[in-house]
């Protein structure tokens, strides 16, 4: 698809796709947007009329981003290119040429190279012939041996052997190796400049037309100072934008925006080879074949039902690529305090961009401050107390109303002419009221203390539970001493306790973590202010299972009802009734379990004496009499047994009814 405008999105390509002779056209840079995240967005615009090349020299730790988001705006221009020399072209290139000069060689090794290579030397005298080698011959030399380089020459006449030393020069006969030599000695003196990439932007059109290219660089974060006059009649505020411009690029009246906001950015090496492992397999036609087995076939039933599935085929569209403009919304209309020609705030992509108003001219490596934000605001002067330390802070409550969202920075702040303290502020909405704090005032003195205590509050019986609630209260109590001869008006921030709520007083306002109190403390005075806040607690209590005693020591704790109290007291009294029945049933089958153990006693006694004698015949009478008292005992059982059930039954409905 073919549009008037076209963007690309841009990749690099072979250099050798380009061989159009490169204008020196230079697109100017027009537009610089500076984000807190830490990226730059540039752009170059201007007119360019045929066949057109561009140089972008970039820092090597900004290519990466380049390459990412590069975007050319060119409406003649149907193939536009991207090339450059990666990480590994240099030594790649060296290696490739006819003359190796890739790990700087001498001499002696190049010509070695280079055997079989036609070249006409001077020693002093011209000889022409082939090189075959270089032979190392020793030599005496200011006391020292060494071994010497000799040039081995194929001539017409024969072989020629030729000290280096004595060679002026070397010409060689096959024009490409001259060419490959100067090819490869200018790359060397390209490569000089370690710190920077050149991009070369291809353009190849015709006709003249506007071209606009912009990308994206990693860039020092914008930085904003803020000045408060409180002395004013309608406080003065003023901001200021601090710029560095880091880059490669002169900014000549260029339009100049900074953004604040946290977009998502990324670095991906994109600029580096990247090359993918590849398993090696052997040669198909080599070897021989391995023995195979196959599962057995499926019954034709089964093989239909496979073989009914559905194939998808996908047809792929062709590929488009859009562009978008980054230029910002509409400016909303200036809002200033004085003759300073602040900044333009917008809305940009959820983000807020400030465009200063004039053209911006900064050379690089140069930093500057500019007008920001210029406006009267509303302000009112307080102190303010956090829970912490022994004097208040000195301090002010502001709302915005410059029509602009501002980012956190420092505010120095003046009062009556003079300088009077640092504050800082986090990022600032519009018709937002914020706090800030720039010193601390000496004439008030501020303690603060703290206790706890638990009350019962409600006390219920319900199905033989008790459920008693208590209030666990946190008490603060802030004491602040005025010594000055003025009333002054504070702002307490008292921290919120977890899991709590805010009994007394009611709060002015709050935070995510804090309630806000105002309060008046007159002229040498001293103010005492207290927060309490309760934390509900709830303890259940099943009273079946509870002994006696438990119970009881409900009953003589003062802060429970009087009416639960009286109720427990009878659960205590019919518990204390089913417990002594319980105890009478235990006692009459203790006394039987011991008759029935004589019982047992007798018989094997009986057992060893005969019944027949005299002895045996006392310990079946004294059976007899066993039988009679234990059988005796079984009325008195029985009866204990039901006055336990029915004591116990009156106890468990007893607690099960009340409804307290």
């Amino acid at each position: 698809m073919k549009n008037k405008v076209s963007f690309f999105l841009l990749c690099a390509i072979a250099s050798g796709l380009w061989a159009q002779t490169i204008q020196e056209n230079q697109l100017p840079l027009k537009r610089v947007v500076i984000l807190t995240s830490g990226l730059a967005y540039y752009e170059h615009s201007g007119s360019l009329s045929g066949n057109a090349g561009l140089n972008l020299q970039f820092r090597l730790d900004a290519v990466n981003d380049a390459l990412k988001t590069l975007v050319i705006n060119d409406p003649s221009s149907a193939n536009p290119s991207i090339t450059y020399q990666s990480e590994q072209t240099l030594l790649q290139t060296l290696r490739s040429l006819k003359i190796d000069l890739s790990d700087e060689p001498g001499m002696a090794v190049i010509l070695s190279r280079l055997r079989g290579a036609e070249v006409e030397i001077a020693a002093p005298t011209a000889h022409t012939g082939r090189i075959t080698g270089i032979e190392y011959r020793p030599a005496f030399s200011a006391q020292i041996y060494e071994n010497e380089p000799w040039l081995l020459l194929s001539a017409k006449e024969g072989m020629k052997i030729f000290n280096l030393k004595e060679i002026s020069s070397i010409n060689f006969k096959d024009k490409s190796i001259e060419q490959d030599l100067n090819r490869a000695l200018d790359l060397i003196a390209e490569s000089r400049n370690s710190f920077s990439r050149q991009l070369i932007v291809n353009l190849p059109g015709s006709g003249r037309r506007n071209v606009s290219i912009s990308y994206v660089i990693p860039s020092p974060v914008w930085k904003v100072s803020y000045r408060l006059d409180l002395g004013a009649a309608k406080p003065l505020f003023q901001g200021w934008a601090i710029v560095d411009n880091d880059s490669d690029t002169d900014w000549n009246n260029v339009e100049l925006s900074l953004v604040a906001g946290r977009p998502s950015s990324f670095v991906q090496n994109l600029y580096p080879p990247y090359y993918v492992s590849r398993p090696v397999l052997p040669l198909s036609i080599a070897g021989t074949a391995e023995a195979a087995v196959y599962e057995k076939d499926y019954p034709s039933s089964a093989r239909a039902k496979m073989d009914s599935g559905v194939m998808y085929e996908m047809a792929a569209d062709e590929a488009q690529v859009y562009g978008y403009s980054s230029r910002a919304a509409a400016p909303s209309p200036n809002v200033t305090g004085g003759n300073v020609q602040t900044a333009a705030g917008s809305e940009a992509g959820g983000q807020f961009e400030f465009t200063i108003k004039n053209p911006v001219s900064l050379n690089r490596r140069m930093s500057a401050m500019l007008p920001l934000v210029e406006s009267q605001i509303d302000a009112r002067k307080i102190l303010i107390y956090s829970g912490a330390g022994s004097h208040p802070r000195l301090g002010a409550e502001l709302k915005n109303t410059s029509k602009m969202k501002l980012p956190a920075g420092p505010i120095t702040v003046y009062d009556g002419g003079v300088y009077a303290g640092d504050a800082l502020i986090e990022f600032w909405n519009e018709n937002e009221s914020r706090l800030i704090s720039f010193g601390d005032d000496l004439s008030v003195t501020a303690v603060t203390g703290s206790t706890t205590t638990n009350a019962v509050s409600t006390v219920n019986i319900s199905g033989g539970v008790m459920t008693i609630n208590r209030s666990l209260s946190y008490i603060k109590t802030y004491t602040f001493l005025n010594s000055a001869s003025a009333a002054k008006q504070l702002i307490l921030e008292h921290s919120k306790t977890s899991n709590t709520n805010l009994v007394t007083p009611v709060a002015n306002d709050q935070t995510a973590s804090n309630y806000r109190f105002n309060v008046t403390l007159p002229a040498n005075r001293e103010t005492v202010f207290t927060v309490n806040e309760q934390r509900p607690i709830s303890e259940r209590i099943t009273l079946l299972s509870q002994r006696p005693e438990t119970i009881l020591s409900y009953t003589t704790n003062q802060e429970i009802p009087a009416r639960v109290r009286e109720a427990l007291q009878r659960a205590v009294e019919l518990k204390k009734g089913a417990d002594a029945a319980d105890l009478a049933v235990k006692e009459i089958e203790e006394q039987r379990s011991r008759l029935i153990a004589d019982q047992d006693r007798i018989r094997r006694n009986l057992e060893a004496a005969g019944n027949q004698t005299q002895q045996g015949m006392e310990y079946l009478r004294r059976l007899s009499a066993l039988d009679s008292d234990i059988d005796a005992m079984a009325p008195a059982l029985d009866k204990a047994r039901a006055n336990a059930k029915s004591a116990q039954q009156a106890y468990s409905d007893y607690l099960s009814g009340l409804n307290l």
